[in-house]
């Protein structure tokens, strides 16, 4: 469910797009952007990293696309969000005590080699580059139509296959905290 409450802006941006175009499908994400993030502090009294940086470069792209009416803004937000998280991906592996992905998989991160955890690490960094690139590609030389599709069922159906497939990578080599470990399954 909670899924699907963070996918809700991305969800609602397309049906308004469809029903209405990009100037209010604009406005419509960047309103449910902020009530997620609203809703996310009043369940848990914090907001969530992840949905406070998202929903502020959705409203700052979200109000330059409605403020100057130029669809360019808001097509570049994906772009830009991702290479914010990439830069946040590999700066974590530079700085701190432990990485990103160390953080992302939290609950699994005592039964993961910091091998792992360091390659996983930089595939989301090397994820976060290509979706750049991508929705880069896709803005600036498809149409609007075609980029506000790509935006939903691309960027979104990679995302949850790269999940899937760190999924079954982290499933691989995962081991109970305590529990012994037997030769490192190649990585």
């Amino acid at each position: 469910m909670q899924l699907l409450f963070d996918f809700l802006p991305v969800i609602l941006f397309f049906a308004t797009y469809k029903a209405y175009g990009i100037m209010a499908a604009t406005a419509v994400a960047m309103g449910a952007s902020v009530v997620v993030a609203l809703w996310g502090w009043l369940r848990h009294r914090r907001l969530e990293p992840m949905q406070l940086l998202s929903a502020g470069i959705v409203v700052v792209f979200g109000g330059a696309t409605l403020l100057l009416a130029d669809e360019r803004f808001i097509k570049a937000k994906p772009t830009v969000l991702y290479v914010v998280l990439a830069i946040l991906f590999w700066g974590s592996a530079r700085i701190g005590k432990k990485p990103l992905a160390a953080r992302v998989f939290a609950a699994l991160a005592d039964g993961l080699p910091a091998a792992v955890l360091g390659r996983l690490n930089h595939w989301w960094v090397a994820f976060f580059l290509a979706m750049a690139v991508l929705n880069t590609v896709v803005a600036w030389h498809f149409s609007t139509d075609v980029w506000v599709n790509f935006k939903l069922f691309g960027l979104l159906g990679l995302t949850l296959v790269f999940v899937l497939a760190q999924g079954v990578y982290v499933s691989r080599h995962y081991r109970e905290p305590g529990e012994p470990r037997g030769p490192a399954a190649p990585g």
